[in-house]
């Protein structure tokens, strides 16, 4: 590769790669491929559409396809192993570990599953057969089956012994899982320990204090507590507290950009599986449901509207000043409702400092509505110099500004106790409800004291 095309960012690698294909050089294309690492190729992969990713999978080297297969999104994962055979499946999926050959044969059909089943390993079939016994969205489908767990009672020579014989750890691993005959956890040993403490010592001697995971924890509440604690490696246990697996700081990461990727997604109404170049039929699909969720809600928002026909038909200055309201109340609750759903991701509310978190909102609200509300009722003045209807909007902006920064607090907290995730359908209920009290605030004011 000459210096000049050298890249220095991911934009810049983007734009040489499509100058390659451009100029259809194959033997530069396949030395690009082979510099990447898997998560670049992988990331690559997701920056092109269908047809320009078909032309980039034969760059891409045999021997780490598998890795790049179970690296990259699911939908272009399903698109890819949707044209492979029984036996192209077994030739990817030979050589990677049983997380690698869960992700790839998560898409796959079930003829398929079964022929690739019987070709592995028989331990890493039973592994990839208890990931895949897991549901989606919980600990266990994401968690690392291979541990590396010693009995109690043994002494730190015979640990590193049994780990050098066996070659066990690799760049994972950064603690030693202690189990009873049972495979029952009883602590971790950290590599430092089991390197620089008397050799004669027992592994018990310098056991550290435990902090698991249920394998069927929602990943969503696991993603919060690992924020929280600042974690990059947790053994997980079954309910009978038997070691099942770990996380790794791999499989941390990926616990919290997906919950933090989910979470933004449905805040906007869009599907978990939508991605930026995911086709155009599944992303109208995807989205138009929610499109018609909220048109309903807008119907709503106009059927309170038309209830006060009369006097729109009378002031036409009501009809102007109108969606000021409903936009100052939509932006109040939206901040609000942006702030509570992170607090309840990160795990932050519970108890009595949800009372605080209404108090202080609703404060909040009177406060900002106070100030808006009046600089709006100035500015109605200085436009329409009607004294009546500068009392209607400022009274209005104040009521739904202060109702919309309640809303924000209590609609998240009720979805949550109604284990509806908030982050779906908030913004839609919220977004109704400014509008509806917008409305009927701003016209029913109008009618007592104008008409």
């Amino acid at each position: 590769m000459r210096d000049e095309e050298k890249y220095t960012n991911t934009e810049e690698q983007l734009l040489y790669l499509q100058k390659l294909l451009d100029e259809e050089d194959t033997a530069a294309l396949k030395e690009l491929f082979t510099e990447l690492d898997i998560l670049a190729i992988a990331r690559t992969l997701e920056s092109f559409p269908a047809k320009t990713r078909d032309l980039l999978w034969v760059y891409i080297p045999d021997d780490v396809l598998g890795e790049v297969l179970a690296e990259v999104d699911e939908d272009i994962r399903a698109d890819y192993i949707e044209d492979l055979s029984a036996s192209d499946v077994e030739q990817i999926v030979r050589g990677l570990d049983a997380q690698e050959v869960a992700e790839v044969l998560d898409v796959a059909d079930e003829e398929i599953k079964t022929t690739v089943y019987a070709s592995l390993d028989q331990e890493i079939r039973a592994q990839v057969e208890n990931l895949h016994a897991y549901e989606d969205d919980v600990v266990g489908r994401y968690m690392d089956p291979e541990t590396v767990n010693v009995k109690q009672g043994v002494s730190l020579e015979a640990v590193q012994r049994y780990i050098r014989i066996h070659h066990l750890l690799d760049d994972e691993s950064q603690q030693i899982m202690i189990t009873d005959k049972d495979k029952r956890l009883l602590g971790t040993l950290s590599l430092i320990d089991l390197i620089k403490q008397p050799q004669e010592a027992v592994v018990d001697d310098f056991m550290d204090d435990l902090f698991t995971l249920n394998d069927q924890m929602k990943v969503s509440d696991a993603a919060a507590l690992l924020r929280s604690k600042e974690l990059h490696f947790v053994p997980v246990c079954d309910s009978d507290g038997l070691l099942v697996g770990q996380l790794n700081a791999a499989d941390v990461l990926e616990i919290t950009q997906d919950d933090a990727d989910m979470t933004l997604k449905h805040m906007s109404g869009v599907s978990d599986e939508e991605e930026v170049f995911t086709p155009i039929a599944r992303s109208a699909k995807s989205r138009g449901i929610w499109l018609g969720i909220n048109l309903l809600t807008a119907f709503l928002a106009a059927f309170v509207i038309g209830q006060f026909e009369a006097v729109l038909d009378q002031i036409v200055a009501l009809a102007i000043l109108m969606p000021v309201v409903a936009s100052m109340g939509g932006i109040a609750g939206s901040q609000t409702l942006t702030v509570v759903i992170r607090g309840l991701a990160l795990g932050q509310l519970a108890g009595n400092n949800k009372r605080w978190l209404y108090n202080k909102e609703l404060w909040v609200g009177m406060s900002n509505g106070l100030v808006w509300a009046l600089v709006v009722g100035g500015i109605s003045y200085l436009w329409f110099s009607d004294p009546l209807i500068t009392l209607v909007i400022t009274l209005a902006i104040f009521i739904n500004m202060s109702l919309a920064n309640l809303s924000g607090v209590l609609i998240p907290l009720v979805l949550k106790r109604l284990q509806i995730d908030p982050a779906l359908s908030g913004a839609v209920i919220l977004t109704t409800v400014t509008d509806v009290v917008g409305f009927l605030s701003f016209l029913g004011l109008a009618t007592l004291i104008i008409l």
